[in-house]
């Protein structure tokens, strides 16, 4: 197999590794302030993701480190042609954290309430950036021998922003169902009642999202190219339908692990039409990215692939043993307990 095709799929499970756990970490954001009426509750909320958000966001560092030893022509055009759009996501990204470890700082409604804003617009932000991003990259940039022509206006075309939209909701339902096991009292009753509202309208978005993507994309063509392949955007569908089955069973905790089947294999959709482009020119296909031109050389692929068999197993072991450790729900009293709670 072609190493370019490993690191392809490596790549791939990185970005989908990461929007599946830091998914949540937006979702919650986003919802802190309807799921959360007293400011307990709220602390409840942030308590619930604040053990291990900053760890999901290691899956963000190691995409795009991946993306930059194992294919550093994208990542170079990358950030210069979408320079604006990745600094707002890196600016959305630095004020969420900040926001975690200040709202805490000063016993001030004010204060609180003003970092609560901050928690939910930066949340709100990332969420309808990333899928900007991706919907742009799906679609297509302006590309050609003579560079990039597009601006960060351009990047807010219907198909990114539908997208986006796409993503906020995919994140909100991802989270609602995250705070339904991780929470008790109010904050877990809201939760599960906002899942349950929220997946018709998560179906609807989706559906649209599909016949969009049909037209607005040439992802559709490996598709009818390898049929096979089209196991992947049925299980999506099954997980979505997954979901409204365990929410009817009252059964939360499987209900978020079909979100989190959900979205890994929405991203893996988008991947497998891409394939072996990893930036498409929507001007000519012949200037599109792809795993082969842009790529390092075989002998860096090789080291890296070596790297990758030792190194990510224990990462992913430190990540289940981090998870069972911070598996209890947060409770009111938890947090009178704990004196480094947020």
């Amino acid at each position: 197999m072609e190493f370019q095709i490993i690191w392809f799929v490596l790549w791939s499970v990185l970005w989908a590794v990461y929007f599946m756990l830091d998914g949540f970490d937006f979702g919650a954001g986003m919802l802190q302030s309807m799921i959360g009426k007293t400011d307990t509750e709220k602390r409840m909320i942030i308590n619930s993701i604040g053990p291990v958000w900053d760890g999901n966001e290691v899956w963000l560092i190691t995409a795009g480190g991946a993306t930059f030893a194992a294919f550093p022509t994208t990542y170079a055009l990358m950030f210069s042609f979408l320079y604006s759009a990745m600094l707002l996501i890196l600016f959305a990204l630095i004020l969420r954290g900040v926001a975690f470890e200040f709202r805490s700082k000063k016993d001030s409604s004010a204060w609180k309430k003003g970092w609560d804003w901050v928690i939910f617009l930066s949340s709100l932000s990332l969420a309808l950036l990333f899928g900007v991003a991706f919907g742009n990259i799906f679609k297509g940039l302006p590309m050609d021998a003579s560079g990039y022509h597009g601006s960060l206006l351009y990047l807010l075309n219907p198909y990114g922003v539908f997208t986006g939209i796409f993503f906020v909701l995919l994140f909100a339902e991802h989270g609602a169902l995250r705070l339904s096991i991780k929470t008790e009292g109010g904050p877990r009753v809201r939760a599960q009642g906002i899942s349950r509202l929220l997946w018709p309208l998560l179906v609807l978005i989706t559906a649209c999202f599909l016949i969009y993507t049909k037209f607005a994309t040439h992802l559709s063509a490996n598709y009818f190219q390898h049929p096979v392949w089209s196991i992947v955007p049925v299980l999506a569908v099954l997980s979505l339908a997954g979901i409204r089955l365990f929410l009817s069973w009252k059964d939360y905790s499987k209900a978020f692990y079909a979100s989190c089947a959900l979205i890994v294999t929405v991203i893996f959709t988008g991947v497998i039409g891409l394939y072996p482009s990893l930036i498409p020119s929507d001007i000519d296909p012949n200037y599109s990215l792809t795993i082969f031109n842009s790529s390092s050389s075989i002998y860096t692929l090789k080291i890296m692939t070596v790297v990758a068999l030792i190194f990510m197993p224990l990462v992913i072991l430190y990540q289940i043993w981090i998870y069972g450790i911070f598996k209890q729900r947060v409770s009111a009293g938890d947090l009178e307990k704990d004196d480094d709670a947020y």
